[in-house]
């Protein structure tokens, strides 16, 4: 049997030091996710149940890489995050179960049109199209948990042209990395190639074209990206 189109390959991203890649089957974001980002977005701290948007798998954009300044927005925005790759799918998974589930940890940008966002939000509307477009999730390579264990603690930061602009550390995490995992296996059932990307810390700002972003998350990787002039 064939294809009745032709298809885009399977998006993948590198394993490092490995000859392997990962292939990558959904994204799902978990929103507001540092209490400080809460702040600054005008929501309330506390610890509300997570929530969570998706990008398609071919919004990566492979560490390196020069990418064109997006379509219909002049309000594009930085989100630094710690990704969690998915090795083993499940439903309803308990918290002390959860890190089981775990391939390994890259860094990611989950990069949003914001005035396109808060436009569909003062309209009621579904705001997928300020998260879920073209080259909107730069990602590393991915280590595996051999090779970092399970971060819990340790910075997190963004550097745009050199200066920072977001930092953090993942102990600052609202919702920790299992507790996140479990709560979204009751919603859907976790696949063997999901990607999660956990939340970003408080700082998130504009990029305009000819930026260079840099970021960070300890234990896991460097990230370096730039867009087009």
């Amino acid at each position: 049997m064939t294809y009745a189109i032709d298809f885009p390959a399977v998006t993948t991203l590198p394993v490092a030091e490995s000859n392997q890649t990962f292939p990558v089957g959904r994204i799902y974001c978990v929103g507001r996710n540092y209490a400080e980002h809460a702040k600054e977005m005008g929501h309330d701290p506390d610890r509300e149940p997570p929530f969570f948007f998706m990008k398609p798998a071919d919004a990566i954009v492979q560490n390196g890489a020069t990418i064109p300044y997006p379509t219909i927005t002049k309000d594009l925005h930085h989100e630094i995050e710690m990704t969690v790759a998915i090795g083993k799918g499940g439903r309803d998974i308990p918290v002390e179960k959860a890190l089981d589930h775990v391939f390994g940890y890259g860094v990611g940008l989950d990069m949003t049109r914001r005035d396109v966002q808060g436009e569909a939000k003062k309209m009621g509307r579904p705001w997928e199209m300020g998260k879920a477009f073209d080259d909107s999730a730069p990602c590393t390579a991915l280590k595996t948990v051999a090779m970092v264990g399970h971060p819990s603690k340790g910075a997190i930061w963004l550097k745009v042209n050199g200066v920072v602009k977001q930092k953090g550390d993942l102990s600052e995490l609202i919702w920790n990395i299992p507790e996140t995992i479990s709560c979204l296996s009751k919603m859907i059932t976790l696949r063997p190639g999901d990607l999660i990307m956990s939340g970003t810390p408080a700082g998130v700002g504009p990029v305009q074209r000819g930026d260079k972003l840099e970021g960070f998350v300890e234990g896991v990787g460097s990230l370096t990206v730039s867009y087009a002039k």
